[in-house]
């Protein structure tokens, strides 16, 4: 009787794992393992939020090998050793992981290619759509820009999508650990999990997407992110199911598919963009704590950007357009480093993701892949296009409610006690533009 070792990481589902469906193709019985390991916690990136989500997305992932013959087997330690340990109990001949783009991911292949050798089979294009470094431009080892990555990557090959297993059996004998966290939570987290992923991908309106998915009121984007960070859906799938879908919404949700592989493939060649400036601009950040205080807790005095870090504190999530707006305003407003911000990000988002969330700040803050380092993004002509009747800004900030339509964006014209804007609304670009040196 053969053994091999399906070790969960960022793929959390049945559905078109290629991690799982290798396990069982090389062996009898299969071992689905998750290890909780410290190293993630001490990088911090155990944040409450995203262990809750964790918590969900494991129950759920045992609930589904249970249908089908199996169970979910959990350990807590370093991965190579407990996966080992794991292997020595089943007597396991293979084990079978993700492919990752971290430097924890690199380290965890490293430590577990020294203890299984050729034992170890690393599958790519699980997490990603196209696996980093399948294609780049001659001469180089990465693509820094996203239009001409993107037009590679609609023509690259995509695997096949596997369906889910039917029957897995397990070895009885092995033992599981419990997950325990603890708080504090935002209060009202998406419940995570592959059950949860597939219901709101089967309610959601692809073919609306193009047309709304900048309206922060509307709130009509797919918020699949979360899932996509567990691995609860496979973006290969999503990406097959709406290319045949057609139309341009999906075109554009594609699209940005595409971005999220665009910065995988960005961390995968430089892994230290994750702390340090892709592209160094010499620049000399203000420093202000007390600003980057009323910016994290929603008191700029700017309703648009306090509303997006309000959603942010309750759901653990924001609308896409307000991350670009917060960011924009930290960075390129209060000329903040771009790490204060993402470190924050990282502490409360579910979907809190390296490269997407550290390369996405360095494109907002000039110092990453974006070809117009100098944008900056108005948060009042931001807010009159993409909150034209300030809706969102009155869910968000509810003591601005009574304020009709978009007055609300400006509550400093009209009597009040709400806070004073923290700049200038005259001068909103001049701190930028002469923060360099």
């Amino acid at each position: 009787m053969t053994v091999s070792i399906a070790l969960f990481t960022q793929d959390l589902r049945l559905h078109d794992n290629p991690v799982l469906h290798a396990a069982r193709t090389a062996a009898d019985q299969v071992v689905p393992l998750f290890v909780l390991d410290p190293a993630v916690e001490a990088a911090g990136f155990a944040a409450p939020n995203r262990l809750a989500f964790l918590a969900d997305c494991l129950a759920d992932l045992d609930a589904s090998l249970r249908r089908v013959g199996s169970r979910l087997i959990v350990r807590r330690g370093a991965t190579a050793e407990q996966a080992a340990k794991v292997a020595a109990e089943a007597g396991a001949g293979t084990v079978h992981v993700a492919a990752g783009v971290s430097g924890y991911a690199r380290r965890r292949e490293a430590a577990l290619r020294a203890l299984f050798g050729e034992r170890l089979h690393v599958h790519d294009a699980s997490v990603t759509v196209v696996p980093p470094g399948r294609i780049a431009p001659a001469g180089r080892d990465h693509y820094a820009v996203f239009t001409p990555y993107h037009r590679a990557w609609q023509q690259a090959p995509h695997r096949t999508v596997l369906g889910a297993p039917r029957a897995i059996r397990t070895p009885e004998e092995i033992g599981s650990e419990n997950l325990v966290i603890s708080g504090p939570f935002s209060p009202s987290l998406p419940r995570g999990g592959e059950s949860a992923a597939r219901e709101r991908w089967r309610r959601w309106d692809v073919a609306a997407y193009a047309d709304v998915h900048d309206d922060l009121a509307a709130d009509d984007t797919s918020r699949l992110s979360p899932y996509l960070h567990f691995g609860c859906l496979s973006a290969t799938e999503l990406t097959d199911r709406a290319l045949r879908h057609g139309g341009p919404g999906a075109e554009a949700f594609v699209r940005q598919l595409a971005w999220r592989d665009f910065h995988h493939q960005v961390l995968a060649a430089r892994p230290d963009a994750a702390r340090r400036d892709y592209r160094a601009r010499d620049d000399r950040w203000h420093h202000d704590e007390r600003e980057a205080e009323a910016w994290r807790q929603g008191r700029t005095g700017y309703p648009i950007i306090d509303a997006g870090m309000r959603q942010l504190a309750e759901e653990g999530w924001m609308h896409n357009r307000a991350r670009l707006l917060t960011a924009s305003f930290l960075a390129k407003t209060l000329y903040l480093d771009w790490r204060i911000g993402a470190a924050h990000f990282l502490s409360l988002l579910v979907d809190g993701d390296v490269a997407n969330n550290q390369l996405n700040w360095q494109w907002v803050a000039g110092t990453g892949t974006d070809t117009r380092p100098n944008r900056v993004l108005n948060p009042l002509r931001q807010a009159d296009r993409y909150d034209p009747d300030g809706a969102y800004v009155r869910r968000w900030v509810p003591e601005l409610a009574h304020l009709p339509g978009p007055s609300v964006h400006r509550p400093w014209l009209l009597a009040g006690d709400y806070p004073a804007p923290i700049v200038d609304p005259q001068d909103l670009t001049a701190r930028f533009r002469h923060g360099r040196p």
